[in-house]
C-alpha cells in the first residue's frame, strides 16, 4: 500500500483546502514550531477514526474546525480526505484507489465516506484491521510516543508486534465471539428461568384447556339444538310466508281487477265532464238565444202597445169626427 495523497479544509490552522500529494520515497513536513506540521499528523489520525480528543490535543471535538482569526472568519465544517493505492490487494476491497473521508460539523454531526459513499466508523476501522494502518496503529507514530514504547508496559509493546504480526483481526474476533459466548450463557440461563416459568403457565393452561375442551364440547351441543330450534322456526316462518305470499298474490290480482275498474271508471268520468261540457256550451248557446228572443218578444210588445195606443187614438179620432159628424148633420137640417 501506498499513501498517494492528502486532502485537509476546516481542519485546526487548515481554513484552505490543502493537497498534499506523496510519491515513492520518504516523504518531509520541514517549518518553524507552530506552522502547523503536527496537524497533519493528527488530521491523519483523525481521518483514521481517533476518537480520543486527548490524543488529537484538544478539548472537544467540535475544537478540530477551524476556529477563525482576526481576519478570516470561522468555518462551520472540517473534512479530511485519505487516499491510499491499493495496488497489491492488501485491502480487503475490489478497490485499486480507496479514499477515506471524515467530515464534523459544528453541530456535532459527522460522516464517514468510503470512495464517498457514506459508510460507518467500524468499516473503516475493519478495513485497516492488521494493514498497519490505523488511529493507534504503529504506522502514526510521534517522537514522545517512540518514548512511551520503550519504556511502556509489554502488553503495550505486545500490541504494536501484534498488529504488525496481523492477528489483531483474530484476537479481535476471539473477544467477540467471547462476548456472544457469554451473552448466549447469560440468555441460557434466563431461558431455564422463563422454561420454568412457562411450564407453571403451561400447567395452569392444561388446567384451562381442558375447561376449554368441556366448554367447546357444550358450545356445539348448544349450537346444535339451536340450530333445531332455527330449523323448526325457519319451517313454520316458510310456511307462514307461503300462506302470507299467496294472500299477497290475490290481493294483487284483486288490486290489478280494481285498479281496471277505476280506470274504466276514470274514462267514462272523463267523457261524461267532456259531455256536460258540451251541454254547458249548448244550454249557454241557448240561453243567449233565449235571451235574444226574449229581446225581440220585448221589443214587439212594446210596438203592439204603442200600435194599441194609436189605435185607440184613431177609434177616438174617429168617435170625435163621428160626433162632428153627426152635429153637422144636424146643423144642416135645421
Amino acid at each position: 500500500m501506498l499513501l498517494t495523497k492528502l486532502e485537509i479544509f476546516g481542519f485546526k490552522s487548515f481554513a484552505t483546502k490543502q493537497v498534499f500529494k506523496f510519491t515513492e520515497g520518504i516523504s518531509a513536513f520541514v517549518g518553524p514550531n507552530g506552522c502547523g506540521k503536527t496537524n497533519v499528523i493528527d488530521a491523519i489520525r483523525w481521518v483514521l477514526g481517533e476518537q480520543r480528543t486527548s490524543v488529537l490535543r484538544s478539548d472537544l471535538m467540535e475544537n478540530v474546525i477551524f476556529n477563525g482569526t482576526s481576519k478570516v472568519k470561522a468555518l462551520s465544517i472540517a473534512e479530511v480526505s485519505l487516499t491510499i493505492e491499493n495496488n497489491r490487494a492488501k485491502l480487503p476491497t475490489e478497490y485499486t484507489e480507496v479514499t477515506i473521508t471524515r467530515r464534523l460539523f459544528r453541530n456535532g454531526e459527522s460522516q464517514y465516506l468510503l470512495n464517498n459513499t457514506q459508510c460507518r466508523l467500524k468499516d473503516i476501522q475493519n478495513l485497516f484491521m492488521d494493514t498497519g494502518i490505523g488511529a493507534d496503529s504503529y504506522s502514526v507514530i510521534e517522537l514522545k510516543m517512540i518514548e512511551q514504547i520503550l519504556n511502556g508496559k509489554p502488553e503495550e509493546r505486545r500490541h504494536l508486534f501484534e498488529e504488525a504480526a496481523e492477528v489483531t483481526k483474530y484476537k479481535i474476533r476471539r473477544k467477540e465471539a467471547h462476548k456472544k459466548l457469554q451473552s448466549v450463557q447469560s440468555d441460557l440461563v434466563r431461558i431455564e428461568d422463563i422454561v420454568q416459568e412457562v411450564q407453571k403457565q403451561v400447567n395452569s393452561l392444561s388446567r384451562q384447556a381442558a375447561k376449554t375442551k368441556r366448554y367447546n364440547k357444550l358450545l356445539e351441543q348448544m349450537k346444535e339444538l339451536e340450530k333445531a330450534i332455527l330449523k323448526i322456526d325457519f319451517e313454520s316462518y316458510s310456511k307462514s310466508y307461503k300462506e302470507i305470499s299467496e294472500e299477497i298474490e290475490k290481493l294483487n290480482c284483486e288490486k290489478e281487477k280494481q285498479a281496471l275498474e277505476i280506470e274504466e271508471y276514470e274514462t267514462e268520468l272523463v267523457n261524461l265532464k267532456r259531455h256536460l261540457s258540451d251541454n254547458e256550451i249548448d244550454y249557454k248557446a241557448v240561453l243567449d238565444e233565449f235571451s235574444k228572443v226574449e229581446f225581440a218578444i220585448s221589443t214587439i210588445n212594446k210596438e203592439i202597445a204603442v200600435s194599441n195606443e194609436k189605435v185607440n187614438a184613431s177609434g177616438q179620432s174617429s168617435l170625435r169626427i163621428d160626433k162632428e159628424l153627426v152635429e153637422l148633420s144636424n146643423s144642416k137640417k135645421r
